[in-house]
């Protein structure tokens, strides 16, 4: 999917005069009786005069059963009194025929649910099913995009189709016939994308407007005076979606929080939490059943597992982690090997199927990490107490123990429940300083871990494993959340050692699960990450020609040597980073699925996650399906796998977003303090409407209006990704080094905007 047709954004947008344009928003509802209605309370007579409308909004919306208070939504309605009245009129019609109560107060025209069904199959797209189910967004201009799982082209939805949908939530699509066409369009919104909505309060008269602050939400919230719970102006709160009955009328929403002051640490942080659907509290009875959990290691099993605790262990972690969720261990063997233990924290020993802890495990999916702070998947009682493997303290692990060669080959492996004790807390600081240095306490034992994961980290960028090793933004914040420095995280050694031994677990178990010579049944979790599409390999292999790089073209399932070696290449020079990011542009993104179709950026034949269950869902699902069939289990039902695994990845990707959302607000907010100034940038994105730009000095992201380029008229060439211009020739790149000056930090759409200095 193309990223630049699905960009988000509202419709409309301002008119000449700066009036909202577009979607209608701060337009009166469509009944007149609307300012008279809502909050006065006054019950208008003549229940006949609503009949007519109450029948025509049936009869526009064919096959959506309704209670009174919707229907109300429809007519613009919001007294409580006229909504008595409808009700009792769809009674009174219901008793003649004329309607069909289906339960709960909710009407339909009758049979009509039928002939919806009818009208789907004969009128659902050619060769497939009379729906389709997926994700949809929805552009600044109102079309839609769908993404149907299994398919490789989304359903392009006409503006107006849309329907109640909002960007982001599981919607049908079903085909309808205009002349000789068949038009797909929204027939109903399956789930939505987030329970909550941030907005900003606008109040006309006795109701309010709720300005959504995420651009990709196109309509503007109606918000009745009882559902304002005396929430203020100006300010960003939560909104529930009370009701939507129609695409021609506004969304009904009641404030359930008030969230703060726009610019505030906690108000804005809450708010990206919340703008992608990811909660920031646990339930009371979560919280009650984690607190339940004894703390006491019980002797009885500790007498079932291996016992680890006399081996030399430690973990290696950042100097901000309060969750320690694997450590290794190292022992000599009689005879010249090295056995080294991978001990992950028994999650699944505490957190069992059934309860509300493991129910929310499988809501969250995953950790969401922001700039300031985690969100964890797990209770604090778990994740940085009872499965955290603390120093000094006895633990349950679930271990992954290898006997290995002086070349850090496997010779044997053996997976099973441990009891271990870590002796020492390294942060990554520290034991780069024992690698570097070969002093303090468990130096040798370190840099021998570091020597073997050297070994076995060759071997797998021989076979064609990618290396995208990246730099991380960070932050030092002040006590109010103000950023005050950027920080730019890059890999050490240290974590280099930690990444390889896990890989090591994570491949060694995928490797024992699916069964290599076909003995054991494969119905378990994978990370899988399938290989490029050709079309963008070929656009990759145009663009690094323009740097004198030349890819050779490959056999199918081989492109993986190629990018390898052109990173390869690279390294150490100027055009090293952009080369790096569009390598990374042109790949599928990793996922979760019981099809294990090996990772191919990694260039592993069987690959899983084993190695962080407290942050990560799936890691759950893989140590149970290890120890079913250590304990010689019959084949796993892959069928009820694919839906953890398919909510897993979409949680995935929103976690990363919010994370990434929180990064931008903290660079936009950082650089509003330095608004003026002159910075040196590299182009690093390119539409037909700005240039984007990293500024080299902290990689703070803003853009220039190429209408701001004052050199030439560009043309945009989507094949070299670059700018033409139209009278000069001039090329404007990526990775081409420019000169800025910053002019807007915007921080409620996270923007930086630049002036463009050449």
């Amino acid at each position: 999917m193309a990223e630049s047709r699905k960009a988000g954004g509202r419709q409309g947008g301002k008119s000449k005069k700066g009036k909202p344009g577009g979607n209608g928003r701060r337009q009166r509802p469509p009944h007149s009786d609307f300012a008279a209605t809502t909050g006065s309370g006054q019950r208008l007579s003549g229940a006949s005069r609503y009949k007519s409308e109450l029948m025509e909004v049936f009869r526009k919306l064919p096959g959506r059963p309704m209670n009174a208070r919707q229907v109300a939504s429809t007519m613009g309605i919001a007294d409580r009194d006229i909504q008595e009245i409808l009700h009792v009129l769809m009674r009174e019609e219901a008793g003649k025929g004329v309607l069909k109560e289906v339960g709960k107060g909710r009407f339909i025209l009758p049979e009509s649910r039928d002939q919806r069904k009818q009208q789907g199959s004969a009128q659902g797209k050619p060769g497939s099913q009379a729906t389709l189910t997926g994700t949809i967004q929805i552009s600044v201009y109102g079309k839609g995009y769908v993404s149907i799982p299994g398919q490789t082209e989304d359903i392009a939805i006409p503006k107006g189709q849309t329907g109640t949908a909002f960007w982001g939530d599981t919607v049908e699509v079903g085909w309808m016939k205009r002349g000789r066409r068949e038009v797909p369009y929204v027939s109903e919104v399956v789930k939505r994308a987030r329970e909550l909505y941030v907005v900003m309060i606008d109040p006309v008269k006795d109701y309010a407007f709720g300005i959504p602050t995420d651009k990709r939400l196109h309509k503007d919230f109606l918000i009745p005076a009882r559902y304002l719970h005396d929430a203020p102006r100006d300010v960003k709160v939560a909104v529930r979606l009370v009701d939507w009955a129609s695409s021609d009328d506004p969304p009904i929403a009641e404030v359930v929080e008030v969230l703060g002051a726009p610019g505030l640490h906690e108000a804005e942080m809450h708010a990206i939490l919340l703008e992608y659907g990811l909660p920031y509290h646990f339930p009371e009875d979560v919280e009650a059943e984690a607190e339940a959990i004894p703390t006491e290691l019980d002797p009885a099993e500790i007498k079932k597992r291996r016992d680890f605790r006399g081996v030399t262990t430690f973990t290696i972690d950042p100097e901000d982690a309060k969750d320690f969720d694997d450590a290794l261990s190292i022992k000599d063997l009689k005879n010249g090997n090295v056995e080294v233990g991978v001990h992950i924290a028994d999650v699944t020993h505490y957190v069992r199927p059934g309860g509300r802890i493991e129910e929310e495990a499988v809501e969250r999916a995953t950790s969401v990490y922001l700039v300031d702070r985690t969100i964890p998947m797990l209770p604090e009682v778990l994740s940085n107490n009872l499965c955290s493997l603390r120093p000094n303290e006895d633990r349950y692990a679930f271990s992954a123990v290898f006997e290995l060669d002086k070349e850090g080959a496997v010779v044997k492996e053996w997976f099973g429940r441990t009891v271990i004790h870590s002796d020492r807390r390294f942060t990554y600081a520290e034991a780069q300083e024992r690698l570097e240095t070969g002093k303090g306490d468990l130096a040798e034992e370190v840099r021998r871990l570091n020597r073997l994961a050297g070994k076995m980290r060759a071997r797998r960028f021989k076979a064609g494993g990618i290396d995208f090793d990246t730099e991380e933004v960070r932050f030092r914040l002040a006590p109010d959340g103000k950023p005050i420095e950027v920080l730019i995280k890059r890999m050490s050694d240290a974590n280099r050692l930690i990444e390889d031994f896990m890989l090591l677990a994570n491949v060694r178990v995928a490797r024992w699960i699916s069964g290599c010579k076909g003995q054991r049944p494969p119905g378990a979790v994978y990370r899988v990450h399938d290989s490029p599409d050709p079309t963008k390999l070929k656009s990759l292999r145009m663009f690094v020609a323009q740097f004198g790089y030349k890819m050779p073209e490959t056999e199918p399932g081989q492109a993986h040597r190629a990018i390898s070696q052109l990173l390869k290449m690279a390294e150490g020079k100027p055009e090293e980073p952009i080369i790096k990011q569009m390598a990374i542009r042109s790949m599928a993104k990793a996922e979760y699925s019981t099809d294990n179709i090996g990772h191919y950026g990694l260039a592993f034949e069987h690959y899983t996650h084993f190695t962080s269950p407290i942050r990560r869902y799936p890691d759950m699902l893989v140590h149970r399906s290890l120890q079913h069939y250590l304990d010689g289990g019959a084949p796993l039902d892959t069928s009820n796998l694919d839906g953890p695994c398919a909510h897993s990845s979409e949680r995935e990707k929103r976690a990363a977003e919010a994370e990434r959302a929180s990064i931008k607000y903290k660079q936009v907010e950082f650089m509003g303090t330095h608004i003026g100034a002159e910075f040196t940038g590299v182009v690093n994105g390119i539409s037909s409407k700005a240039v984007y730009i990293e500024l080299k000095d902290n990689k703070c992201e803003g853009y220039v209006d190429i209408k701001g380029i004052s050199t030439d008229r560009f043309s945009l060439d989507p094949e070299r990704q670059c700018l033409v211009g139209m009278h000069t020739g001039q090329l404007i790149g990526m990775g081409k080094e420019v000169r800025v000056q910053v002019v807007r930090a915007d921080l409620q759409r996270r923007e930086l905007e630049f002036d463009w200095l050449g």
